[in-house]
């Protein structure tokens, strides 16, 4: 991953992001090439890896057990239009561009077949989803004998992390008054995540 200095991350950005990376992308060589599934994933900082799980019909995960995966985690990512900087108005030598927060976690797959191994990480997926609502939806909220239907019909995936690169593009490159500017832009566009995210990397 290309990451100039001004984008570096620092380890507590990391574990911010990965600590709710929502879906991101499972990508794996195998024989006939590349594979990619989106998938939901939760954090075990413990066990140092990304537990999630996809369809057993998505024979994605037959090929990967033991081989070496990318995770594509991502953040909040934004067009920023020139309108919003200052310097526009000032020498108009400004372009559009994308802001972005993004992480590849690499490291080796592991299947995991096992109904309460799956129960476990489904459990933990729907808590921190469901975290903050005002009447959070529970597992145990379903019939169980219907759970362990579902529970049947995916496969657990575990990456467990041996790398991890990250980059926040977030405007640091920019003069503060053009960071202001997108921070008001984005807030105007109702990108309240991507103003957020601008605003706590300011320089």
């Amino acid at each position: 991953m290309y990451v100039p200095a001004h984008f570096a991350h620092t380890d507590e950005d990391v574990r911010q992001l990965l600590a709710r990376p929502g879906a991101a992308d499972l990508v794996t060589a195998g024989p006939e090439g590349l594979d990619a599934t989106l998938l939901p994933f939760v954090h075990d900082p413990d066990r140092g890896a990304l537990l999630g799980h996809l369809a057993r019909n998505n024979d994605h995960w037959t090929r990967v057990d033991g081989r070496q995966g990318l995770v594509i985690v991502r953040g909040p990512d934004s067009y920023v239009s020139p309108s919003w900087y200052a310097s526009t108005a000032e020498h108009g030598r400004v372009v559009p561009t994308w802001n972005y927060v993004t992480a590849h976690v690499r490291g080796t797959v592991v299947v995991h077949d096992d109904v309460d191994w799956l129960d476990a990480v489904v459990r933990r997926l729907t808590d921190l989803h469901e975290a903050g609502r005002p009447a959070p939806w529970s597992v145990d909220d379903a019939p169980e004998a219907f759970v362990r239907g579902q529970l049947r019909a995916i496969v657990g995936v575990e990456l467990r992390i041996e790398r991890i690169e990250a980059k926040l593009k977030l405007s640091q490159n920019r003069p503060a008054a053009d960071v202001d500017g997108v921070v008001g832009g984005l807030e105007a566009a109702g990108d309240h995540a991507g103003a957020r995210a601008v605003a706590a990397h300011r320089r």
